[in-house]
C-alpha cells in the first residue's frame, strides 16, 4: 500500500498539507507535502550516512544497489498499476522502464566489483632519480558527498528516484536525497519502499537514500543551497533546470550542477540516401517522432535535406505516417499545456508552413508537422526551442553549404543524426566535424530515440542540452560524475581506499 509520506533517515513523515496525483483514470491519491525541514534533515542523515557509505566496500555497494533492484521488481505488480493511473503510460512501456531500472543498478554494481570506476593509477617511487628523486604517487576516484536527485516527469522509473543518477551516485559511494516529483508520486512511494526494503536487508545507514516529496520551487531550492550537498542531479525544462543551474553555481560554495535540459535532435538526410531509400527512413521519422507521444529527450524534432523531388516524396509519406497516429495521453497536464502552446507559437512562425495540425485538448496529443526553408530556419531563434511532444519541422536546404549552415547554428544537443548512403561520404565528411561539436551522440542511419545503457554510451551534449558536456547520465561513466581524483603521495597501503 501507499505510504503517502517522505521517507527520511527511514522514517515515514507526514506533514500539515497534502497534494494529490492526477490520473488518467479512477480516484486520486494524496501524499503529504515535503516542507524544508525534510530536506534539512534528510541531507544531515546523508551525510552521517556517508561516514559509513562512502568507506564500504564496492563489493558492500554492489549487494546494496543489487537488493535494491530485486525490491523493486517484487513490487513491480504495484509500480506498474498505478504508473498506468498516473501517467497514462501503456503497461508494455511501464514494464520496460522498470526492466531497464533494474538492469542499470546490476550493471553499476558489476562495474563497481571490479574497480572499473576508480581509474586508479600509479607512478611507483624512484628514489635514486636525479636530479630529484620521485615520491610513490597513486591516484583514485573518491565518492564527493551526498548527492540532491530531482525526480524527471518522462521517465518516472528510468530517470526518478532509482534512475541513473541515483544509481550512479549510489555506486560511487554517495549517499541522496530525491525530491520526488509531483507527476508521479505513487511510483516514487513504491520505489521508496523498495529502498527501505533494501536498506534494512543490507544493513546499510538508513540516510544513504532519502524521498522529500514535492513541495513546490521552495523545497528544491532548499534542496540544492543546502551545505552538505555536493553535487546535483537533473531532468527536466530549461527554464528549470537553469534556475536550479544558476542556484548551485552561486552558492558560497558553488557545487556542479549536472542537467539534461532540452534538445530538438536534429537529423541531416543527405541526397543519395534521400534518393534511394527517402521514403524508408520518412516512415522511420514518423514512428520515432511520435513514439510516447514524443515524450523523449532524443525525440528528433528536426529533419534537414536538400530541395528537390527526393523532398516531395519525402514530405508525403511522413505526412501520410503521421495522418495515421492517433491522439496519445501526455504524461502531465503541464506537460500538455507547453505541447499546446508550443504548436500555437509555431502557428504564428512567419514562412512556417503546417502539413499536419492535429487538435490538442486535455491531456492527448496528435503529431504536428511543419516545413520551412533553411533560410527561413536560420534567422528564427524559436525554431530550435524544444517542444516537448510529436511535433517535427522538416527544414529544406537549397544546397550543402546551407544545410552545413544549419549544422553550425545548432545549440547544444543530446544527438545528432544522419543518413547517408554510399555516395553521400564526401559530404558526410564536411558535415561530421561541425556535428561531433554539437552533440554527445552521433548516429548514422538510425533513430535516436532508445538509449543503450552500456559502457559506451554517452548521453550530454553542449549546453543547453546538458550542463556539463564532459559527463553522462546514461552508461557506466556516469558514475565518474559524483567521484573526484585524489592523488596519495607516500601513503602506506593500509590507509589507502
Amino acid at each position: 500500500m501507499l505510504k503517502g509520506a517522505s521517507l527520511v533517515a527511514g522514517e515515514w513523515l507526514g506533514s500539515d498539507q497534502t497534494f494529490q496525483n492526477e490520473p488518467t483514470s479512477g480516484a486520486s491519491d494524496r501524499f503529504a507535502v515535503g516542507t524544508p525541514a525534510m530536506i534539512d534533515r534528510a541531507c544531515t542523515a546523508a551525510e552521517e550516512a556517508f561516514w559509513s557509505y562512502g568507506y564500504s566496500t564496492t563489493d558492500q555497494r554492489a549487494a546494496f544497489l543489487e537488493e535494491v533492484a530485486t525490491q523493486i521488481d517484487a513490487r513491480g505488480a504495484e509500480i506498474t498499476a498505478i504508473g498506468i493511473k498516473e501517467t497514462g503510460l501503456p503497461e508494455a512501456r511501464l514494464e520496460g522502464e522498470r526492466g531497464r531500472t533494474v538492469a542499470q543498478l546490476r550493471m553499476f554494481a558489476d562495474h563497481i566489483k571490479i574497480d572499473a570506476h576508480l581509474d586508479h593509477r600509479h607512478d611507483k617511487a624512484l628514489p635514486e632519480r636525479v636530479p630529484a628523486p620521485r615520491p610513490d604517487l597513486q591516484l583514485f576516484q573518491r565518492p564527493i558527498g551526498p548527492v540532491a536527485v530531482f525526480g524527471a516527469s518522462n521517465f518516472p522509473l528510468a530517470f526518478s528516484s532509482a534512475g541513473g543518477d541515483t544509481a550512479a551516485a549510489l555506486a560511487a559511494g554517495c549517499p541522496v536525497v530525491v525530491k520526488g516529483h509531483p507527476a508521479h508520486p505513487g511510483i516514487a512511494d513504491f520505489i521508496a519502499q523498495a529502498f527501505d526494503a533494501a536498506i534494512k536487508a543490507t544493513g546499510v545507514h538508513a540516510g544513504v537514500f532519502n524521498q522529500v516529496n514535492d513541495g513546490g520551487h521552495v523545497v528544491g531550492e532548499a534542496l540544492v543551497k543546502h551545505r552538505l550537498i555536493r553535487a546535483v542531479g537533473f531532468t527536466g525544462s530549461l527554464r528549470a533546470g537553469r534556475i536550479l543551474f544558476d542556484m548551485a553555481a552561486a552558492r558560497p560554495d558553488p557545487i556542479p550542477f549536472f542537467g539534461e535540459l532540452g534538445s530538438i535532435n536534429p537529423m541531416f538526410v543527405l541526397p543519395a540516401a534521400a534518393a534511394s531509400r527517402g521514403m524508408e527512413i520518412a516512415s522511420g521519422w514518423a514512428g520515432s517522432l511520435t513514439m510516447g507521444a514524443g515524450q523523449f529527450c532524443t525525440n528528433p524534432g528536426i529533419a534537414v535535406m536538400l530541395d528537390g523531388p527526393a523532398k516531395e516524396q519525402f514530405a508525403k509519406t511522413a505526412t501520410q505516417a503521421l495522418t495515421q497516429v492517433v491522439p496519445q495521453t501526455m504524461l502531465t497536464g503541464g506537460i500538455a499545456k507547453a505541447f499546446q502552446d508550443g504548436c500555437t507559437a509555431m502557428f504564428n512562425e512567419l514562412g512556417v508552413e503546417a502539413l499536419i495540425a492535429s487538435d490538442n485538448t486535455g491531456r492527448e496529443a496528435g503529431p504536428q508537422l511543419f516545413t520551412t526553408t533553411a533560410s527561413n530556419w536560420l534567422t528564427r531563434p524559436a525554431l530550435q526551442v524544444e517542444v516537448f511532444g510529436p511535433l517535427g519541422i522538416l527544414v529544406i536546404a537549397k544546397d550543402m553549404d546551407e544545410m552545413r549552415a544549419v549544422a553550425q547554428a545548432l545549440h547544444g544537443q543530446l544527438t545528432c543524426t544522419l543518413h547517408l548512403d554510399g555516395g553521400d561520404m564526401d559530404d558526410a565528411k564536411t558535415i561530421v566535424p561541425i556535428l561531433e561539436r554539437k552533440a554527445g551522440r552521433l548516429l548514422a542511419n538510425g533513430f535516436p530515440t532508445g538509449v543503450e545503457v552500456c559502457d559506451s554510451m554517452v548521453h550530454s551534449g553542449p549546453y543547453p542540452a546538458s550542463t556539463n558536456f564532459g559527463a553522462t547520465s546514461v552508461g557506466t561513466m556516469a558514475i565518474r560524475r559524483f567521484l573526484r581524483p585524489v592523488c596519495y603521495q607516500n601513503i602506506p597501503n593500509d590507509l589507502l581506499p
